[in-house]
């Protein structure tokens, strides 16, 4: 079937079949991504562990993360997409495989390095696959497109984020179903399968540099995309510090909630979200064509600040806390799509074509820097200071992307770019 499509397809000159099979190739991974989430954190809750202990469990999920963007983008640039695409694919593999032979009778610093480390190479597969995936479609629709640009990047990633929920609610299912370990040697043949089929049908120099990329370059010159990476490390901290871990032990301990229910409803939100950011476009413009601009940036994330901070004071008065809680996660939902789909072209806009892998692999060090924050915080202030204490940080942390996305639109007047400022775990913010 691929085949005759890829026959069918391959003598157009529009991108279509390129898109086509990156998106395949992405969404394939962010099912079981999704998935795997939902595994390793109910089968350890139900172990006993604390949500301190189940949050460190990501730890090296989002520490790999942000090395797998520097890198990648290096390598992407040097040796092709191709590469990067599908070496994120084998290696999700492995971790699947991996984690199907973990034995919950080994000793507990035994079993929790072991998590640790197929969660690393997990880490790697997603990134690597997100950041080749969204530097495709640089490097495959016309210059001067960036309308049909914007569409095909909320696309992709709204798509994405629905199937990351599908995958919540299949981990959850496959748990409740045929178990821990049957359910990650299912989707590891399932990933297989895909990655046999896609094998000989992407070109080999999908987004390979013309010239001999130097590491150095990885560091963004371009003083918009280092404003936009700081603000997307504050965005996803803001996500993640009570989404991750938070929320779903908060709905599994304060409401008595299976993890088979706590899966389907995040899986829920999530499709929720990437519908709504895959239709962004529609109503994020003023005028049908319009593309975002920094003063859009900095407007949804203003709003996005109000959110959890309305979710925090609803649950510190008591109100209806089953109520605020879900009400506010789908407010939240929707406005947190809205700044995730700017955010995405507007990188994807400010690459240049020759070092699109680079510019992205460095901006989505960023996001996996802003992943690995939140998550650690979401189990520790959990634990200490419950879901509203995460709440009152995730307002911080989205104040923090508005103060600094409100930069863009200086950046954007015609300003000399400055020297490049440091990885975004010690940015100095332009005055």
């Amino acid at each position: 079937m691929l085949g005759l499509c890829a026959a069918q397809m391959s003598s157009r000159g529009d991108g279509v079949w390129e898109y086509i099979l990156v998106t395949l190739a992405y969404w394939g991974l962010t099912i079981t991504d999704g998935a795997i989430r939902m595994l390793v954190l109910f089968q350890f809750y139900l172990m006993g562990y604390t949500a301190f202990q189940i949050a460190s469990l990501f730890l090296l999920y989002e520490v790999f993360g942000v090395v797998t963007n520097l890198f990648g983008g290096w390598i992407g640039a040097n040796f092709g997409l191709r590469v990067t695409l599908f070496g994120g694919l084998g290696i999700q593999i492995i971790a699947l495989a991996m984690l199907a032979f973990m034995n919950p009778a080994w000793p507990a610093w035994l079993l929790v390095a072991y998590v640790m480390v197929s969660q690393a190479l997990s880490g790697i597969a997603k990134d690597l696959t997100k950041m080749s995936s969204k530097s495709a479609i640089k490097a495959i629709i016309p210059a001067d497109a960036d309308a049909t640009m914007y569409r095909w990047v909320s696309l992709l990633t709204g798509s994405k984020n629905a199937l990351k929920g599908v995958g919540f609610f299949v981990g959850a299912l496959l748990l409740t179903l045929i178990g821990f370990q049957m359910s990650l040697l299912l989707m590891s043949a399932a990933l297989a399968i895909l990655l046999y089929a896609l094998w000989e049908h992407l070109p080999d120099d999908l987004g390979r540099s013309k010239e001999k990329a130097k590491f150095k370059s990885m560091f963004s010159q371009d003083h918009r995309v280092n404003i936009l990476s700081a603000a997307r490390f504050f965005l996803f901290g803001a996500r993640d510090v009570w989404f991750v871990v938070a929320l779903p032990v908060y709905l599994a301990a304060m409401f008595g909630w299976s993890p088979l229910l706590v899966g389907a409803y995040l899986a829920l939100w999530t499709i929720g979200y990437g519908i709504v950011q895959s239709v962004a476009p529609r109503f994020i413009a003023a005028k049908k064509g319009e593309v975002p601009k920094g003063h859009t940036v900095f407007f949804w994330s203003l709003v996005l600040t109000a959110v959890p901070a309305g979710i925090a004071l609803a649950l510190g008065a008591g109100f209806f806390p089953q109520l605020s809680i879900l009400g506010g996660l789908a407010v939240f939902g929707v406005v947190f799509a809205a700044n995730s789909a700017v955010h995405s072209y507007m990188i994807v806009n400010y690459a240049e074509s020759e070092k699109v892998a680079m510019t992205i692999g460095f901006y989505y060090m960023a996001n996996a820097g802003g992943r690995l924050v939140g998550t650690v915080l979401s189990g520790w202030i959990y634990q200490v200071y419950g879901i509203v204490g995460c709440l009152w940080v995730s307002a911080i942390f989205a104040g923090q992307s508005t103060w600094i996305s409100s930069k863009l639109t200086f950046a954007e007047g015609g300003q000399k770019p400055r020297e490049a400022l440091p990885p975004p775990m010690g940015l100095a913010l332009p005055a």
